[in-house]
C-alpha cells in the first residue's frame, strides 16, 4: 500500500494505494519418475481412479488408498494421499487508491482516516493466513522535505482499544476488521487481544516492516471468500508541527494458503 499526505500551509492529504500480492501455498516437490520426455510429480498405489467431467462439473477420484486426508498439530501440517498432493488455489481482490479525509493542518493538527479492503478466496481445506507490513520505518515518509510521521505506539504489546496520540506527537496506525481477523485484534468491549468481539474502529497498532498476521481461517471459503478491511488513522497533535510536504507510506498485504 502507498500512503500519501500533503501539507499546505500546513494541511495534509493522504492517498493510500493498496498493493495486493497473491500468495500460493509454499510447496516443494520432487519428481518420483522422470526421463528426457516426461516427469511424474507423484504417484500412489491404489485400485483405480478416473477423471470425469460434464458441462457442470469436473471430478477426479482415487479408489483404494488408506490413511489419507489432512491433519495438523502445532508442529506439522500433513496432506496424506494422492489427491491431497494437489496445489491449493488462493486469490485476492485489489483495492483502488484511497484518499485520507479530512485534510489536516500541520500546525493546527487533527485526525484523518481511510480504509482499504481485500477479499481472499481459497479452496485449501486448511484455510489461509493474511499478513500486513510496511516497506519503511516509520511507515509514513516525506517525499521531498525529509520529514516523517511516527508509527503509532500502543501502550503495551497488545493493540490499543482506543487510538490515542499526545498533543505533542503525530502518529500513523492501522486496525484490521473482518470475519477472519485474528484474536490479537479482537476485543471484549474495553481491551484488545481478549474476548471475541470485533468492534468497529478499535484495536490500533503500528505498521512495521515485519509481517503482521491480521486474519486467518482453518477451512476453505470458496466461492464467496472472506473480506478483510484495513483501516488507517493519522493524528497530528495540536502542539505538533509537521513540514509541508507529500508523505508516502508503502504497505503490502500477502495471503498464503495453508
Amino acid at each position: 500500500m502507498n500512503n500519501f499526505f500533503k501539507t499546505t500551509g500546513v494541511s495534509f492529504v493522504l492517498t493510500l494505494v493498496v498493493l495486493v500480492l497473491v500468495g500460493n501455498m509454499p510447496l516443494m516437490f520432487a519428481a518420483v519418475m522422470n526421463s528426457t520426455s516426461y516427469s511424474i510429480q507423484s504417484d500412489s498405489v491404489n485400485i483405480g481412479g478416473v477423471l470425469g467431467s460434464s458441462t457442470n462439473y469436473t471430478a477426479e477420484d482415487t479408489v483404494g488408498e488408506v490413511g489419507t486426508g489432512y491433519s495438523s498439530s502445532t508442529n506439522y501440517s500433513l496432506h496424506a494421499g494422492y489427491q491431497q498432493m494437489s496445489d491449493a488455489f488462493i486469490s485476492m481482490t485489489a483495492s483502488a487508491d484511497v484518499v485520507m479525509s479530512p485534510s489536516l493542518g500541520g500546525i493546527t493538527g487533527g485526525t484523518s482516516n481511510a480504509s482499504a479492503s481485500t477479499t481472499v478466496i481459497t479452496d485449501s481445506a486448511a484455510g489461509y493466513e493474511l499478513y500486513f507490513k510496511a516497506s519503511s520505518t516509520p511507515a509514513m515518509q516525506g517525499v521531498s522535505q525529509g520529514d516523517t510521521i511516527a508509527n503509532y505506539t500502543p501502550v503495551s504489546s497488545d493493540p490499543d482499544y482506543t487510538f490515542a496520540v499526545a498533543n505533542t506527537d503525530s502518529e500513523f496506525g492501522f486496525s484490521p476488521e473482518g470475519t477472519d481477523v485474528v484474536n490479537k485484534y479482537r476485543d471484549n468491549g474495553s481491551a484488545c487481544n481478549v474476548g471475541s468481539g470485533e468492534t468497529a474502529d478499535r484495536c490500533w497498532n503500528a505498521i512495521t516492516t515485519s509481517n503482521e498476521l491480521i486474519a486467518s481461517r482453518t477451512s476453505s471459503n470458496q466461492p464467496s471468500g472472506t473480506k478483510t478491511t484495513v483501516k488507517f488513522r493519522l493524528t497530528i497533535g495540536s502542539s505538533s508541527f509537521k513540514i509541508e510536504d507529500v508523505y508516502n507510506a508503502t504497505t503490502t498485504l500477502t495471503a498464503v494458503a495453508l
